[in-house]
């Protein structure tokens, strides 16, 4: 039997002449890439970090690398924190699993640490996302009975709670004064971290941690346009309607949360691979808050937002550590009265406190009013 003309159409939406931006139908409005513009805007981006990789030097790369892997946790965090609307500070914990993990399963099993020896980034990388998601599973029912400045209290005391254990494990950690090596990044033979007779170890460890950022992100956003995702957004608008209307709050937590400290487990494993070396003292406050300012800085519930904030305060540093050498006053030694990193600390706090004041949509809500300026040009009114 045929299919009526009429069902055909109605089951292909087409767009309205002159009116591109016009959608007939909600599905083709949920697309993730739904105008021609975002999809060449989309393509630019890829093309030029690709190209990136060739026209920029090896110490700039391994910046630009720790960028794309903190993009990563940061997308996590704006899971819980910017789409569910659960206040998590203890980011810094969860990443610290991950981190552990991953180089615990990649480790010398002859070493001074415990070590595996399973090299497989196909392996440890899952698996450091996964500790750390039932970690995140295990916090999540005190999110079901708490909310607002009480799980942000709650998700703190995690960070202390961990800088404690991984201080004093030290067949895990080496301890904090010596600490231990990153996991291994080895794909069936490969290894990203040696250089080869093209591409640099620093050249390929950046395009791995951005083909990386890329499937995390779309995952992400997948995420964020499906059933779940729209529990996520009725949740953190109000959770009392959300309820009534039939969603099961408990649930929807637990998967937020879960996914979040996968997400930030991930970042863990793959951030300390670009140094190659880490210590328990890396996992404190000021990381929580780090994370804290990127999805502030860059845009809350957007993941493009976290991508741009994780760039933003990762590039923040090198920075400040540059006007060292044009303030007398500053110096890099953390034992002086005033030193660069009590600067750095100065600066988030007032970032955070000016984008939440004249800018509170970040960094994507700038680049909103620029894209949209443009759009409208000459009729900018």
């Amino acid at each position: 039997m045929s299919t009526p003309a009429s069902t055909t159409s109605q089951r292909r939406p087409q767009r309205l002449p002159g009116r591109p931006d016009m959608f007939t139908s909600y599905a083709e409005n949920m697309r993730m890439l739904n105008t021609t513009p975002k999809r060449r805007s989309v393509a630019a981006l890829v093309v030029v970090a690709v190209a990136v990789t060739f026209v920029v030097d090896d110490p700039t790369l391994q910046i630009f690398a720790l960028g794309l892997a903190a993009s990563i946790g940061a997308i996590g965090l704006n899971l819980v924190t910017g789409y569910c609307g659960q206040v998590s500070l203890g980011h810094a914990f969860f990443l610290a699993i991950g981190a552990y993990t991953a180089a615990a399963l990649s480790g010398d099993p002859d070493g001074r640490t415990i070590g595996f020896g399973i090299t497989n980034i196909l392996i440890w990388l899952p698996a450091a996302g996964i500790v750390a998601g039932i970690a995140g599973i295990l916090v999540a029912p005190l999110a079901t009975r708490l909310r607002g400045l009480y799980l942000a209290i709650v998700t703190l005391g995690l960070v202390f709670l961990g800088e404690h254990i991984f201080n004093e494990w030290d067949e895990l950690t080496g301890g904090p004064q010596v600490g231990r090596e990153a996991a291994v990044p080895e794909l069936f033979g490969f290894s990203f971290d040696e250089n080869g007779d093209i591409l640099t170890g620093d050249q390929k460890i950046y395009l791995l941690m951005l083909v990386l950022l890329v499937i995390f992100a779309v995952a992400a956003r997948n995420l964020t346009r499906s059933k779940i995702g729209r529990a996520f957004h009725a949740i953190r608008d109000r959770d009392l309607a959300a309820s009534i209307m039939g969603v099961q709050l408990a649930k929807y937590k637990t998967i937020a949360f879960a996914v979040s400290s996968f997400y930030a487990g991930c970042a863990g494993a793959l951030l300390y691979i670009v140094t190659g070396f880490f210590d328990p003292t890396a996992f404190n406050l000021l990381l929580s808050v780090q994370y804290i300012a990127m999805i502030l800085i860059g845009g809350v519930a957007t993941i493009s937002g976290s991508i741009l904030g994780a760039m933003f305060i990762t590039l923040l540093p090198p920075v400040t550590r540059e006007l060292a050498q044009f303030l007398p006053l500053l110096t890099t030694d953390p034992s002086a009265s005033i030193n660069i990193f009590i600067v750095e600390g100065v600066l988030y706090g007032a970032l955070i406190i000016g984008f939440l004041l004249f800018e509170p949509r970040g960094l994507f809500g700038i680049w909103l009013r620029i894209r949209n300026y443009w759009k409208a040009w000459p009729f900018t009114y």
